[in-house]
């Protein structure tokens, strides 16, 4: 496959990819990347860019590029910052140096292809107009795009349209897909609380047992989706953890369940926030125990501009060939606070593959580092597509 690289990327390359490795060796946590931080204003400085604001968001960028000629279009690009709580087991030469942290999602190859972009844009500025690029932090359940947002960053720095990119490890490399309109699930977390009486466990008639209800309540919220979703609708509920007692012959007196629901439409989103609720009423009248529910939206919906989606490919295209892209690909149940931004200002969120042989979030995640240059290629494509002079 012939790639179209600008020659500024081309000639970059060792230099992206050690930036890349260097992240990658040092993930830092949602809102705790203060060394990433750091590395991103270091490397926009030497680039040129025209202004730089730090600690958005606590620890977001963002810089400013004009271009060589000065409409009021502004756009915005924009690249997540975070690593996971993953203890990485890739063996890489680059492996995390952090125990139990992990650049287990890209992150730190979508900070280099911004960074890419930035140090191409700033060289060539063929375009009309503004590119502002966001360093986001959090985005891994944190809320930091709604951070930035409520620190003002679009206020500071509003933007007519915006883009985001993200890896995706599915063995075609280099091939860009967009789904047009809802293309990510909206997220929500919850944490049910079952408090009970503990008892020995030779006596189980002297216990009111959370783990007794605990398991009953897990079995009764795997019915919401096959028997009170209509059923060509999209919902995944999801129970990720169950905690209770510490002993062989104690029956705890508390017991605690977490897990996610997925959705695409804020109806079906209540009425499964409202049957969970349901069953935990019936349960906690049923065993005489007492159940605290918490549910709390984490991402919304993410939905791409239909006629910006179409703009997106296209630039997507000059890079990658029009026969290695795709705008009709399906909606994925996974979430992205890029969202938060897109329900603000209208843009579009594309996928750009490689031949990663792991899915994100895995502790063996591995993205291939030529990527990275294709996708500072194409963030910069869609700022001079959009802007041109």
């Amino acid at each position: 496959m012939t790639v179209n690289i600008p020659e500024i990327l081309v000639s970059s390359e060792t230099e992206l990819i050690d930036l890349f490795k260097d992240f990658h060796a040092n993930p830092e946590l949602g809102f705790e990347e203060n060394r990433t931080a750091k590395i991103i204003e270091k490397k926009l400085n030497e680039y040129g860019v025209d202004q730089i604001k730090s600690k958005i968001g606590i620890t977001g960028i963002v810089g400013i590029i004009k271009g060589k000629k000065s409409s009021n279009r502004r756009i915005g690009i924009r690249a997540d910052m975070d690593a996971l709580p993953i203890h990485e087991k890739t063996k890489l030469s680059y492996a995390s140096n952090v125990a139990g942290k992990m650049h287990a999602c890209g992150h730190d190859a979508h900070i280099v292809m911004l960074l890419g972009a930035a140090k191409y844009l700033a060289a060539t500025r063929s375009f009309d107009g503004t590119a502002i690029l966001i360093f986001q932090p959090a985005e891994e359940g944190l809320g930091g795009a709604s951070k930035m947002i409520n620190d003002g960053v679009l206020k500071e720095f509003p933007c007519d349209e915006i883009y985001g990119i993200h890896n995706w490890p599915n063995h075609s490399s280099n091939k860009v897909e967009i789904c047009v309109g809802p293309a990510m699930a909206g997220a929500a977390f919850f944490d049910i609380e079952i408090v009970g009486e503990g008892s020995h466990a030779a006596a189980p008639h002297n216990a009111k047992d959370p783990i007794l209800v605990g398991g009953t309540l897990v079995s009764q919220i795997q019915s919401i989706v096959s028997r009170n979703m209509p059923p060509l609708e999209t919902c995944v509920v999801s129970v990720t953890q169950f905690h209770a007692g510490s002993a062989y012959n104690v029956i705890p007196e508390t017991s605690h369940i977490s897990g996610t629901i997925r959705y695409f439409s804020e109806d079906i989103f209540d009425l499964t926030r409202k049957r969970i609720k349901s069953i935990c009423n019936g349960l906690e009248v049923s065993y005489n125990i007492k159940i605290t529910l918490n549910i709390r939206k984490v991402f919304d919906v993410l939905v791409n501009d239909e006629l910006l989606s179409e703009a997106y490919i296209e630039a997507a295209a000059d890079v990658v060939g029009k026969e290695n892209t795709n705008i009709k690909a399906s909606p994925s149940t996974g979430s992205e606070d890029f969202a938060d931004f897109l329900k603000i200002t209208p843009g579009a969120y594309c996928k750009l593959g490689h031949e990663g042989n792991f899915a994100l979030h895995s502790p063996n995640f591995y993205i291939d580092p030529k990527s990275i240059a294709v996708g500072s290629s194409v963030l910069s494509r869609i700022i001079e597509k959009r802007m041109p002079i």
